[in-house]
């Protein structure tokens, strides 16, 4: 055990001397959750300064009605808030939840709060292999570009949304994020998305993230399920 425990702050050092440790629990501090692009408040939505580059979504003309339609029953569509299903990528990383990575040499781990969505992120150089069916959090690859991590994630399925306003995507969801520590407490998050059945060309979400400092600080457990069953059905047989 002890030498374990050696191993694991050896590692941790590493990371630091490079400017590379992410280890810890992050949180987005925004509305993005909600709408990725500027919005205002309404009952149950805080106002919001969107984290769209140029604020314009670029979506072909079908999928723009789409989107409007998916709005209009965001109460009840919603994958994620209204039904409790995982939130996807880059939708995890922003959700109004806190997350945890934990990194080796050879994978990086993200844990999130919400819904108890995981990710394990190799870091081997190991291409996505092929006839994966698609995911609700895809198939994520990473490598390291200086101290930044960057992370391919591709293998979707269509059935997650990036956000409480219906914005949406197919199974060819394809996206690159970047992890930039700023400093200790800080990571600016990049997320550069394509999908070529619903966009007309590659758009990007950025934002920072901050480090819990809490020395208690834990991801604690929201059981959206169990909440969900509950608001439906009132009994829900497991109360008993």
């Amino acid at each position: 055990m002890k030498d374990l425990q050696f191993a694991i702050v050896l590692c941790a050092a590493g990371f630091a001397a490079r400017g590379q440790d992410l280890n810890g629990i992050w949180q987005a501090l925004n509305t993005a959750a909600w709408d990725l692009q500027d919005h205002t408040g309404q009952l149950g939505v805080p106002p919001g300064q969107g984290v769209v580059e140029g604020n314009e979504i670029p979506y072909m003309p079908w999928a723009a009605a789409k989107k409007k339609e998916n709005f209009a029953s965001r109460k009840t569509a919603d994958p994620a808030e209204a039904n409790c299903y995982l939130p996807g990528v880059p939708r995890a990383t922003y959700m109004p939840y806190p997350f945890e990575i934990v990194q080796t040499p050879k994978l990086v781990a993200m844990r999130y709060e919400f819904a108890h969505a995981t990710r394990n992120i190799p870091m081997d150089g190991s291409p996505h292999p092929d006839g994966l069916p698609g995911a609700w959090m895809g198939d994520s690859r990473g490598r390291w570009d200086g101290k930044t991590l960057v992370v391919d994630v591709s293998n979707f399925n269509d059935q997650t949304w990036f956000d409480g306003a219906g914005n949406f995507h197919s199974d060819m969801l394809h996206v690159v994020e970047r992890y930039t520590p700023i400093d200790s407490s800080h990571i600016t998050y990049e997320a550069t998305i394509e999908d070529p059945k619903v966009f007309t060309k590659p758009w990007k979400i950025s934002m920072p993230l901050y480090r819990i400092v809490d020395p208690k600080a834990t991801l604690l457990e929201y059981e959206c399920v169990f909440y969900l069953q509950e608001e439906k059905f009132k009994a829900a047989p497991f109360r008993k």
